[in-house]
């Protein structure tokens, strides 16, 4: 890879693409002024998510565009926050898909260090599936199964058509963006790696990611590969299926870590309906409500060689989907 240099117009990369396209890519640099102009010197009023990486405000650029505009918290490990900011901008620069979110541009300003994003009018996953104060209608099944094939479809790219292939390492639902037709988009690569090449089996790195969707060698051993991202696309799709976080606290203690509440039921298609989200109160074809939860189970399986590569699981959903309709 190629350095980042601050002070410069592009980012760009010289070791990463896609196989279908070898060419140089470049996200635009903005001016701390322009993004400060963008949001009404970010106003509460445009703000539309925060986390602990920072803050995501609604803005619109000179040319009428309307962005996501992300400001990064550095203060503490300031060095960590600076290196995700550095492999997203690497990342999302070069590489293209439909089911990725789409990075216009990006700021450094002294210490501060924006993204600017195209705008997901529909917000996150996570807010569809669990937010109690929200007055849409919830997902239906036929919703639940395209977000399903379209996340499938982004890591796909990134685990088959990005050259070296690139591990995720953080999917969550609250990583999963929609437009104004649901079709989703991954989203915050700054913990992405790139995967292992020739001989290797396997990337060693710190553990990092959002509990409950860690695959469980990667959170014993700090082993990384592309079935890490498998494990943790099964407990997304366990989501789907549920209506249940990864983690609740809320709930009762044996029921507050998703996937081992569900071990239970995965293996007795008899209780196969009693996992799903009341929420769709009984509308879904039980056919297909079966084959999701068998592609679930193979995604959730404690040993990594028993996950299936991710073309098997787009296959399976595209089906699925296809016959949800």
């Amino acid at each position: 890879m190629s350095c980042f240099c601050s002070r410069g117009k592009d980012v760009s990369v010289n070791n990463l693409g896609s196989k279908s396209n070898s060419k140089r890519a470049t996200a635009t640099s903005f001016s701390f002024r322009q993004l400060a102009s963008a949001t009404a010197s970010f106003k509460e009023v445009n703000l539309i998510g925060e986390g602990g990486f920072g803050k995501v405000y609604k803005g619109r650029l000179p040319t009428g565009q309307v962005v996501a505009i992300k400001q990064l918290r550095l203060d503490g490990d300031g060095h960590q926050g600076h290196r995700e900011f550095v492999t997203e901008v690497l990342l999302l620069s070069l590489l293209h898909h439909s089911n990725l979110v789409k990075l216009i541009g990006y700021c450094t300003h002294g210490v501060q260090r924006l993204l600017v994003y195209e705008y997901m009018p529909m917000g996150s996953l996570e807010h569809h599936l669990f937010d109690p104060n929200s007055q849409k209608k919830p997902l239906s099944w036929t919703t639940r199964m395209k977000i399903a094939v379209g996340a499938a479809r982004g890591l796909q790219y990134l685990h088959c058509e990005a050259a070296p292939p690139v591990i995720y390492r953080d999917l969550k639902s609250a990583n999963i963006l929609l437009d104004k037709d649901f079709n989703p988009k991954l989203s915050d690569f700054g913990l992405a790696k790139l995967g292992p090449i020739g001989d290797n089996t396997h990337v060693s790195t710190r553990v990092m990611g959002t509990y409950g969707y860690c695959a469980p060698e990667y959170a014993m051993t700090g082993k990384l590969t592309l079935k890490s991202d498998i494990y943790s696309f099964g407990v997304v799709l366990l989501e789907l299926i549920t209506g249940r976080k990864a983690i609740d606290v809320s709930r009762k203690p044996r029921e507050q870590t998703l996937v081992s509440w569900s071990r239970p039921f995965l293996s007795d298609r008899r209780k196969f309906s009693q996992m799903v989200d009341p929420l769709l109160e009984g509308k879904y074809p039980v056919r297909c409500l079966h084959c999701a939860i068998a592609v679930t189970a193979m995604c959730l399986q404690e040993q990594p060689n028993l996950r299936p590569p991710v073309g098997d699981i787009v296959a399976a959903l595209e089906y699925l989907a296809s016959e949800s309709n």
